[in-house]
């Protein structure tokens, strides 16, 4: 069995060339519509007293002939006691055994295929004269959003908005630090929900972005809800928009849909379709250049499975990574 640790992944799939990733993740998406991929919703193990919970997410790809699984916390506490508030492990399987193939770190891995997700929505579903970004939330995922969508195109400005003046601080520290040139705007939560795109990358479970504020033709990322109760967005906003999510089940359990959803404000026929039918092209993108449209990312494990698969078949085909005897 071989261990990899983030130091060897980033290597391989470094922040500063996200457009490699990208493609993985684009590739995912696409399998996982195609029915080349197998993937149960993802299991919450929650711990109410220590305000946190685990999450289990399997998957299994006919492509890559490998499954896998992810087991992720999220503990919005652990920024008081200066550690991560998420971590992830991923074991990759031999499909025809079940033997373990595989360790690695999945903290990076996560990072990378969230901003990716946002990004392969942008490529669809944002207006192709977009210029400016803005984000609602400066937080420890931001710096994987800005290096995947540049994986994308250039952007005029880049705005973010945060409770704590001191996370703005250290994403820009951040992005030096991984050699990701772009200069950040500072600015108040309506002028970043004015911009071309919006990127909501909060914990709230109260929304945060108004109805007026947004304007026609935008695009918004909805990523902060990711547990149910959680919304970020009015919802009315919803009902006037083309919603995409990313998984219909998961979404519908603790995306950015799971409350309008339950308090019946929106149906299920409000919902365009899934990111993997527009990338498939059963479904076409944006229509017209005021349409406002909303991608619902929950983060799917076949995303995670097929970045982890890259890096497993890289470590194996340069004989680099660590090996140790489990059983």
């Amino acid at each position: 069995m071989l261990l990899i640790n983030q130091k060897e992944i980033k290597k391989i799939l470094p922040l500063s060339d996200a457009r490699k990733s990208n493609r993985i993740t684009e590739k995912a998406f696409y399998d996982y519509f195609s029915g080349k991929a197998i993937m149960p919703p993802k299991q919450y193990l929650n711990f109410v007293k220590e305000k946190g919970d685990l999450r289990i997410m399997p998957a299994y790809s006919l492509t890559l002939k490998l499954a896998g699984t992810k087991i992720v916390n999220v503990h919005p506490e652990n920024r008081k006691k200066k550690m991560k508030t998420v971590m992830a492990t991923i074991v990759l399987n031999d499909i025809k055994t079940g033997t373990p193939l595989c360790l690695m770190d999945g903290t990076y891995i996560t990072g990378l295929r969230t901003g990716a997700a946002s990004a392969i929505s942008i490529k669809y579903l944002a207006r192709k004269n977009a210029k400016t970004v803005g984000f609602m939330g400066g937080g420890s995922q931001v710096h994987y959003q800005i290096a995947a969508i540049l994986g994308i195109k250039n952007f005029d400005e880049i705005a973010v908005c945060d409770i704590n003046p001191q996370s703005i601080k250290e994403l820009k520290r951040t992005l030096i630090r991984e050699k990701i040139r772009v200069k950040i705007k500072e600015a108040g939560p309506k002028e970043v929900a004015q911009k071309d795109i919006l990127i909501t990358i909060t914990p709230s479970s109260v929304p945060i972005v108004k109805k007026e504020w947004v304007r026609p033709g935008t695009h918004i990322c909805a990523i902060g809800a990711d547990a149910h109760g959680k919304q970020e967005l009015e919802s009315e906003i919803l009902k006037n928009a083309k919603i995409v999510v990313d998984e219909f089940k998961q979404a519908a359990h603790s995306g950015e849909i799971n409350v309008p959803l339950e308090k019946g404000i929106i149906k299920e026929k409000d919902l365009y379709g899934s990111l993997g039918e527009i990338i498939s092209k059963k479904k076409k993108g944006r229509l017209g250049d005021d349409e406002i449209t909303i991608f619902d990312s929950t983060g799917l494990a076949i995303q995670d499975l097929y970045l982890a698969g890259f890096i497993y078949n890289s470590v194996v085909k340069n004989k680099k990574a660590q090996k140790f005897e489990i059983f």
